[in-house]
């Protein structure tokens, strides 16, 4: 049988969105939100030659400059306030939660709940000033050491030009971070990955123009070109298959008194997806390797032979690229499901409210059997992101393809949208209880 909660779902539409005005407030606060993030990505960073500049990032479109370009929304090419985009608060995130495991003082913040995360989160917010001034002060060295035809990227190289950028760079972070905060709290969806999934998208026409270009001077075949599209069409749906792909645990509760004067036993079902760490793996693994392989990738040029050698290593589709790579997205996979997912906490709730995995003792027991099956699932989701994140990786290197087909910036695009459409959709389903219940009230008082 169809529960309430989803025929109610199924006849959520554009005129229930209308009627929902504190829902049509924070889309609309979105929405202005992304513009402005938008407009910002075209507001260039002084004493940059751009046509210089153009010509520099058209040679490494297909490395990582080209992938870090693809982050900051085509915001690093144009070397603009926001070149930096949001990478550096996301660094220092995952470098807090690591601390968080390892020194006992952040794992007991954490346990003081609201008080203890806005600390952690004041902490990662001072690391993001920090390692966005480091990288600021990377890009701006590497901008000065590039050149196109004998043309440097900047017409007024030295300390003044460094201690702008850096300033410039590190306020549009900070600007960033704000933005993607405001976003999450008076906005719709996860402002950080809002902001990422704008940038990628906002590239995705011109990279489908570019493909197309080729394909029209022989460059790609037609066939070839076919194919892209099919295979995109199939690893979304394969994508978006896997993101609601569900392990349900049953779980039965003690009997209890019925009016009619029998006992009924109740039951749910505690659901254990099998990305459970969804998006956050390659987004983190994307930001730790962006981090030395800008410093490499900007000064392998006129570093020592070491800096030529590395900077070799860690180009696009080199097996040591692609192994640092993967590594980073099973490792995170494993420790992101270990923190949103405590298979000891789950097992004692259960117990304190009489709930039991059929033929599993309650307590300890319970909670090595969810591991068990925390821990197989996390391997087929970890399987899952290194393949799709993988996928470009070889097409890029392999057959030049222009745009990031399949990995990083689709599994972002599909997981954002899908959080996204979920939030409305809950917002949607609150304002039409809240209809049905004054409805209702009406009814009776009548009565």
């Amino acid at each position: 049988m169809v529960s309430a909660a989803e025929q109610l779902a199924s006849n959520i539409n554009l005129s229930s969105i209308a009627q929902a005005e504190d829902l049509k407030k924070r889309i609309w606060f979105t929405l202005v939100a992304l513009i402005v993030y938008r407009i910002g990505t075209y507001i260039p960073i002084p004493m940059i030659d751009p046509a210089s500049l153009k010509d520099i990032f058209n040679q490494n479109v297909g490395g990582i400059l080209g992938m870090f370009d693809m982050f900051a929304g085509g915001a690093l090419g144009r070397m603009t306030i926001f070149a930096l985009n949001i990478m550096p608060y996301i660094s220092a995130s995952i470098i807090m939660q690591l601390l968080t495991v390892i020194s006992p003082q952040l794992e007991q913040l954490k346990k003081e709940g609201e008080s203890g995360r806005k600390k952690i989160n004041q902490y990662a917010r001072y690391g993001t000033v920090i390692l966005a001034t480091v990288q600021g002060y990377g890009v701006a060295v590497g901008i000065e050491n590039m050149t196109s035809q004998g043309v440097s990227a900047v017409t007024n190289p030295g300390l003044y030009f460094r201690f702008i950028t850096v300033i410039t760079l590190v306020s549009g972070t900070l600007f960033l971070m704000w933005l993607g905060e405001q976003v999450t709290q008076r906005g719709i969806g996860n402002g950080i990955s809002l902001i990422i999934f704008t940038g990628i998208v906002s590239q995705l026409p011109a990279a489908l123009s570019t493909t197309f270009e080729l394909g029209r001077t022989g460059a790609l075949s037609t066939i070839f070109i076919i194919f892209l599209l099919i295979m995109s069409v199939s690893v979304i749906a394969f994508m978006v298959f896997i993101e609601r792909a569900q392990r349900r645990i049953l779980i039965q509760y003690p009997k209890r008194q019925t009016g009619s004067g029998g006992r009924m036993a109740e039951s749910s079902h505690l659901p254990l997806k099998i990305n459970t760490s969804g998006v956050i793996p390659p987004i983190f693994a994307s930001s730790l390797l962006l981090l030395p392989v800008t410093f490499v990738s900007f000064n392998s040029g006129s570093g020592p032979e070491w800096l030529n050698t590395l900077s070799i290593f860690l180009s696009r589709g080199h097996p040591v690229y692609l192994s640092l790579y993967i590594g980073l997205i099973v490792f995170f996979a494993f420790f992101y499901t270990a923190i949103v997912f405590n298979p000891k906490d789950t097992a004692e709730n259960l117990k304190k409210y009489g709930g039991f995995v059929p033929g599993i003792r309650p307590g300890e027991n319970t909670a090595n059997y969810l591991d068990f099956v925390l821990t197989r699932l996390t391997v087929v989701g970890a399987l899952y992101l290194s393949a799709v994140c993988l996928l470009p990786e070889l097409l890029i290197s392999k057959y030049s393809v222009p745009f990031y087909f399949g990995g990083t910036s689709l599994l972002i695009v599909v997981s954002v949208t899908m959080d996204t459409v979920t939030q409305i959709q809950s917002y949607l389903l609150a304002h039409q209880y809240e209809g049905l219940i004054k409805k209702s009230n009406l009814r009776s008082r009548r009565r």
